[in-house]
């Protein structure tokens, strides 16, 4: 009898341990195919509806005007070692760079633009910390030889003005480079650190104002016959008004005007802004309009989107943050630009309560497969066989 009870105990042993094998097997291929989705798939899902927006293109040296493709991003705010949890670190840092990454992939752009506010804690960290936080800049935001990364300052790079030094700076434009006007395919750019435009006569506010003055003649002389005495025989500058790029908007009262689903919460929108902290001083604002005459204006800084119109017609576009840190619905600007006009569309990224939705139902499908397994709730196929059943003999 002994012998006939170990016997049956093995014939059960093995269904059983069959049963366990195949819920681990459910189980792996489950929390795999959410994982890949989440953390990578769902990148090209979302940015492969982006496209980029059409220009109009006049005849040129026997051919089209060349288009320049340029992808515009801000305050991805890397955290440091101070305020930084690893794991809040972890989640932000990898949501960027697949972002990134995949958008250099599916839209290979020909130069990328970064609104300043790149590193959270650049304003304090250490050299060892500046260190660290470069590098793992530079893994995130890696790119081919034929992609240009150009990097404005912004206040959390080297501080705001009060905090704000020559070796902040210098160490920031080591890594970034200190280029403030660039011509790519007969379209200018001039990059301004608007964290310098303080108006207050310091040093490095005044080497600042003395560049762009230095700049507004080289767009100047752009527009003269050539030999004239102002300029002479130096090398000129395509014939095209600039775009302006800083971290800092222009002078505006507050948010009240701008609208949109990644537009400041309509409780902030009538905050006033800070003349200096949130925005440029109206001086400085003019200065810049009058000595650069842009045709557009990028900014960051508020971390929400905004256009706005400045006198003379100029205007200015806020792009939102790119990081999950500052908002749910991150974004970045896509621009297709010739030497005489440009055309701008917002790509967004996957909303960060997307995939945590998507986490959510996945624990919820799981808990449900692991107690119909041990028989802690009916199958579902029971369940809806009986439902159907009580249904007929009504």
């Amino acid at each position: 009898m002994a012998l006939v009870r170990w016997g049956l105990r093995r014939q059960n042993f093995h269904p059983l341990r069959r049963r366990r094998r195949v819920l681990l097997l459910k189980l792996t291929v489950v929390i795999i195919s959410v994982l890949l989705f989440c953390e990578y798939f769902i990148y090209y899902l979302v940015l492969f509806r982006c496209h980029w927006p059409e220009v109009k293109t006049l005849a040129h040296g026997g051919g089209q005007e060349p288009v320049l493709k340029a992808m515009f991003l801000a305050d991805t705010h890397l955290l440091g070692e101070i305020r930084g949890h690893w794991l809040d670190k972890l989640r932000r840092e990898w949501q960027m760079e697949r972002a990134f990454q995949t958008a250099l992939w599916l839209l290979q752009p020909e130069v990328v633009f970064i609104l300043g506010d790149i590193f959270d804690e650049g304003k304090w960290s250490s050299a060892q910390a500046w260190e660290d936080d470069v590098q793992r800049f530079q893994r995130m935001f890696r790119h081919d030889s034929h992609v240009q990364l150009k990097v404005v300052i912004g206040n959390h790079d080297v501080g705001f003005h009060y905090q704000m030094s020559k070796y902040r700076i210098k160490r920031f434009e080591k890594v970034f480079g200190s280029e403030r006007l660039l011509s790519l395919k007969g379209v200018n750019f001039v990059m301004v650190n608007s964290v310098a435009m303080e108006g207050d006569g310091c040093i490095i506010c005044s080497e600042e104002e003395a560049e762009l003055r230095e700049i507004s003649r080289k767009l100047n002389c752009s527009q003269e016959v050539p030999g004239s005495s102002q300029c002479g025989r130096e090398p000129r500058l395509p014939l095209s008004a600039p775009v302006l790029l800083q971290h800092y908007p222009l002078y505006r009262v507050s948010d009240a005007n701008c609208s949109g689903e990644d537009a400041a919460p309509p409780e902030e929108r009538n905050v006033p802004f800070k003349e200096k902290y949130d925005v440029l001083s109206r001086e400085a604002s003019q200065k810049l309009l009058w000595w650069l005459r842009p045709r557009l204006v990028l900014s960051g800084h508020t971390h929400s989107a905004c256009e706005v119109l400045h006198p003379g017609g100029v205007p200015e576009v806020s792009i939102p943050s790119f990081s999950w840190r500052n908002r749910n619905n991150p974004s970045f600007i896509m621009g297709s630009l010739t030497s005489g006009d440009y055309a701008l569309s917002k790509c967004y990224l996957p909303f960060e309560d997307t995939v945590l939705t998507t986490y959510g139902a996945a624990a919820g499908f799981l808990m449900i497969l692991i107690l119909v397994h041990f028989e802690h709730l009916p199958s579902p196929f029971l369940c809806g066989w009986k439902l159907c059943r009580l249904h007929m003999r009504r």
